[in-house]
């Protein structure tokens, strides 16, 4: 049975039941690669832990042509999906779980044997394969994964990830989290730029250091995206700590309420390759990668 086949089974079998308990360990250090938390009976983060999980790189999104079968329209539980047949425009937000040890080697969706320790993520409708940019809303990381399976098909779930793309958000203790999920185009890498808005955000708060409007700023100005949060608290709290980390950085980080999301936003910048620059920067210093926003 594909690995499809087989996280159908075992989704009927819980699909009335929370994510399974795990024997839980000492608390690791919270840069440490964590073994218990809330998965599925019987799965988990397996006995081999990778130790340089934080060191593993987003995926690189490419031009890929997509899978043969893999995005025709299918039936699960009596709820039809119709994949997306190309690569677009794409943004949702939901529950994010994770799939480990029980599926580590099945095949995917894809065809490709699933590793829990690569950065891949199951969408029921994404295009395999395909890339997207997942944020976890409560703690602001960001990471970027490869669509190459089906799945989750709870009714509460939008995205499953690896245990490594999990681990890097922050949730594979509590086995779900709150996350935005927004397709990549390839060609444009691990740094997307963000159509611009119908209606601009709005600032809620900047850095007291000065009250003069960001110089060069203008309708279309290039901004970096460091995080969005569902309550202005945390978005708040984050700033104040990437400004004490980002010393540096001459631009002014800014708190912007769009929607329901409170986004972290550093700029403006002169042009993309300025931003580009100090994004590259950002990655290596706090090993999360912001992308490029144009409002």
């Amino acid at each position: 049975m594909t690995l499809a086949g087989r996280w159908l089974v075992c989704m009927l079998a819980l699909a009335l039941a929370a994510c399974g308990s795990a024997t839980r360990r000492d608390a690791p250090a919270p840069d440490a690669p964590q073994r218990g938390g809330g998965y599925y009976k019987d799965d988990g983060p397996g006995d081999a832990i990778p130790v340089n999980l934080a060191e593993l790189p987003d995926a690189e999104p490419r031009s890929e042509p997509l899978h043969r079968y893999a995005n025709r329209p299918y039936e699960v539980f009596g709820r039809r999906y119709v994949p997306l047949t190309e690569p677009s425009a794409f943004e949702q937000r939901g529950i994010a779980s994770w799939y480990g040890r029980k599926f580590h080697g099945e095949k995917t969706s894809s065809g490709e044997p699933y590793d829990m320790y690569a950065m891949t993520a199951a969408h029921p409708t994404l295009p395999i394969p395909s890339y997207a940019r997942v944020t976890n809303l409560q703690n602001g990381r960001s990471v970027v994964v490869r669509i190459n399976d089906r799945g989750p098909f709870l009714r509460d779930r939008v995205i499953d990830l690896s245990y490594a793309g999990a681990w890097k958000l922050g949730y594979v203790q509590a086995g779900h989290a709150r996350v935005e999920v927004r397709a990549i185009v390839p060609g444009q890498g691990g740094i997307v730029a963000e159509a611009r808005p119908a209606a601009d955000p709005v600032p809620v708060s900047a850095p007291v250091a000065s009250s003069d409007p960001p110089v060069g700023a203008t309708p279309d100005s290039v901004y970096l995206q460091l995080g969005a949060f569902a309550a202005e608290a945390s978005a708040e709290s984050m700033r104040e700590r990437l400004q004490r980390q980002l010393d540096w950085v001459s631009e002014r980080i800014v708190v912007l309420a769009s929607g329901a999301l409170y986004k972290l936003q550093l700029g403006p910048y002169r042009n993309r390759d300025d931003a580009i620059g100090i994004a590259e920067r950002i990655a290596q210093e706090l090993n999360f990668r912001p992308f490029l926003v144009v409002r």
